[in-house]
């Protein structure tokens, strides 16, 4: 495979798609990105992997829809990535394979530049249990909570629902553990629909959250930066819905958005550090945003999740939050290329020395 690119421009592969219920939201924000990226600065390699894994290499985006309904073989592999020569590799992957550090390991082996957070951060992200414990571990406040494994469900359901109803009782959220745009999220107001939430929880996942309701403001905030993170002013949302579910962020455009949310000056400062010390506490890099609850009554702030790979679209938050803290999406999409290309800088540096350590040896 050859192709000849600009040498005056950064040749970017932007993957979409991908194997995970998030699959279309994947495409809606890979669209938003590539819309905003220099034709003048930039070489776009676009990517789409199909729902059953297949790569294919300068697909459109609403090409998508038919290449997933045929019934093709993944043909592409490390090897085709690599020749592709990339200068940084963009991935719009929400969810399972994309989110979790799979994907970011292949970039790894590969030695490719690549936006957003490593391997590690990204599956600490994408694991909403494991994330929890690190945060509580950095003074965060989090909801309580109890963790269920789909295996103990299936053989102690009766016991799981005792331990439920004493330590959150209702109502409660119900959540597989790693995944995300609040797919299989459901709101549990009884032990009826507690039954009904798990078991579709754990057709997502292995491991599956059920958290206390907390009576709050739904606050999030946007990171960006590697090192050195900056938070973007806090912003809200106003359900449409009875909860921020995936209806009412991609479907019914119905949810209100208040940017910058309407809390004292205090408050700010207090999200904007809280964003930050969650963004460290995963030793995220290139970009996440991070979503709190602001309890009513008390202004106890409690986090409710990361999100390494946040929506892109029109209407997400990401970069609606930026854009009202003074960055432009198209100056936020270049700005996540060069952080990519400064920790692959800094990723080099560690091993060419130890290259040059066992030249020694």
């Amino acid at each position: 495979m050859t192709t000849n690119y600009p040498a005056n421009k950064i040749r970017v592969a932007v993957i979409f798609g991908g194997m995970s219920s998030e699959h279309e939201v994947s495409l809606i924000s890979a669209a938003s990105i590539i819309k905003a990226l220099d034709p003048y600065t930039y070489e776009i390699i676009k990517i789409g992997i199909t729902k059953r894994g297949h790569w294919a290499i300068g697909v459109e985006i609403d090409e998508m829809e038919s290449l997933n309904e045929k019934h093709v073989e993944p043909k592409f592999g490390l090897d085709e990535l690599i020749e592709l020569k990339p200068d940084v590799v963009f991935p719009v992957l929400h969810g399972t394979y994309g989110e979790d550090g799979t994907i970011q390991g292949m970039f790894e082996i590969a030695n490719l530049p690549y936006v957003g957070c490593g391997v590690l951060s990204s599956a600490l992200g994408m694991d909403k249990s494991v994330a929890k414990k690190l945060f509580k571990e950095a003074g965060l406040n989090t909801a309580p909570y109890v963790e269920v494994k789909r295996s103990e469900w299936r053989n102690f359901a009766d016991n799981i629902i005792q331990e439920v109803e004493k330590k959150l009782r209702y109502p409660c959220f119900v959540k597989p553990a790693n995944s995300g745009s609040s797919v299989g999220i459901n709101k549990a107001k009884n032990r009826e629909s507690l039954i009904a939430h798990i078991n579709e929880a754990a057709r997502y996942d292995r491991k599956i959250l059920i958290e206390a309701y907390v009576n709050g403001r739904e606050i999030e905030v946007s990171v960006l930066g590697n090192d050195k993170p900056k938070a973007s002013l806090p912003g809200e949302i106003v359900p449409c819905n009875e909860f921020y579910d995936y209806s009412a962020k991609y479907i019914d455009n119905k949810s209100g958005l208040n940017i910058p949310a309407d809390v004292s000056p205090d408050l700010t400062e207090k999200f904007r550090e809280s964003a930050v010390k969650a963004y460290k506490a995963l030793d995220c890099a290139g970009m996440a945003r991070v979503d709190f609850f602001l309890e009513k009554n008390t202004d106890k702030i409690i986090i409710n999740e990361i999100n390494t790979i946040p929506g892109f679209t029109g209407i997400s938050m990401y970069p609606k939050l930026w854009e009202a803290s003074g960055l432009k999406y198209k100056d936020l999409v270049d700005s996540l290329i060069e952080l990519a290309l400064e920790r692959f800088k800094d990723k080099q540096e560690s091993l060419e020395n130890i290259f040059n350590t066992k030249l020694k040896k």
